[in-house]
């Protein structure tokens, strides 16, 4: 596939609009219709405030902490109660379409799935492995289908595997993620974003990516997207390891654990910095993550940077 040279793009998320969190509270009054004319208001929101700058578990039991500091303990986990399952799938499939249907006409469409492993952090169980594998095939499945809509462009989400690669089998956390990608190689375009943790804006694992290199490199992605920004670029020379194994690679040149509102020259300097390891057709630049904990006009914001800040570089 095609990559355009210096390609902006997002990573997983996007903020909600504020009316959507009041009204999610009040889902138990809502009705099926009216809950899809809100998933499907929000997605037009998301979408054009980017074209503007070009299931087996329990509920969810409380959080071990809700006041003080934001932590990640303060984030909520399921309890197993059965064998994993999800005949309906994981709702990917639908945003996807969903997003088609509001989207303008313009360059591919990706969807972000959470991974396996990444999943598996948010269920309560001895043994975090063993929920990795029941979660494989559902992932998997998901993937499948989202193919099969015609999606061509699928970023598998893994920041759980960066976050703890330093202190895991990393080899293992590579084969999982191959075994879930299996059905879909060759058939789209596979990206895999590695970070560090964003819940409330705060990093959770240690921030390093030597313990993740040459192991990472075993994926069968065709893209590794890498947060940079919030981390001053450090280990930046590392992103020529991921274009020498034949991938392209994502730096992230936003930091959105920030509120410094990067400007165009910031972006444009960071482009040109990971430039010296990267030809521009096999790079892409994006936030961090996913823009989830950043306040919406901080987005836009930081958006309008990127694509301009981008196109500077590209000219």
């Amino acid at each position: 596939m095609p990559h355009a040279p210096i390609e902006t793009t997002v990573i997983g998320s996007y903020p909600f609009p504020g009316w959507l969190e009041l009204a999610s509270t009040h889902a138990g009054e809502m009705g099926p219709d009216d809950l899809e004319e809100a998933a499907r208001d929000a997605t037009l929101v998301a979408a054009m405030d980017q074209v503007r700058v070009e299931r087996q578990v329990e509920v969810e039991p409380a959080p071990r902490r809700r006041w003080g500091p934001p932590a990640h303990d303060q984030r909520g986990k399921h309890r197993l109660a059965g064998d994993l399952a999800a005949p309906r799938g994981l709702g990917a499939v639908e945003e996807f379409e969903r997003l088609r249907e509001l989207a303008p006409p313009g360059p591919a469409l990706k969807a972000s799935v959470p991974g396996p492993y990444t999943l598996a952090g948010r269920i309560e169980h001895p043994d975090r492995w063993a929920v990795t594998d029941m979660l494989i095939p559902i992932v998997a499945r998901e993937l499948e289908r989202l193919v099969a809509a015609g999606c061509e462009r699928i970023t598998l989400d893994e920041p759980s595997m960066s976050c703890y690669a330093w202190r895991e089998d990393t080899a293992r956390m590579v084969e999982v993620f191959n075994r879930t990608v299996a059905g879909v190689r060759g058939r789209c375009y596979v990206g895999t974003h590695l970070c560090f943790g964003n819940f409330k804006g705060r990093a959770v694992g240690r921030r390093r990516y030597a313990p993740m290199f040459p192991a990472f490199l075993g994926m069968d992605a065709d893209e590794l997207h890498l947060e940079m920004a919030s981390r001053e670029f450090a280990e930046l020379e590392m992103i020529e390891q991921v274009v020498q194994a034949g991938r392209d690679v994502g730096v992230g040149v936003i930091d959105v654990k920030s509120y410094y509102l990067e400007a165009p020259e910031d972006v444009e300097e960071r482009v040109r910095a990971a430039l010296r390891f990267v030809p521009p057709e096999r790079l892409s630049v994006s936030p961090d993550c996913g823009l989830s904990q950043t306040a919406r006009w901080a987005a836009r914001r930081k958006l309008e940077s990127l694509v301009e800040g981008a196109r500077r570089a590209r000219s």
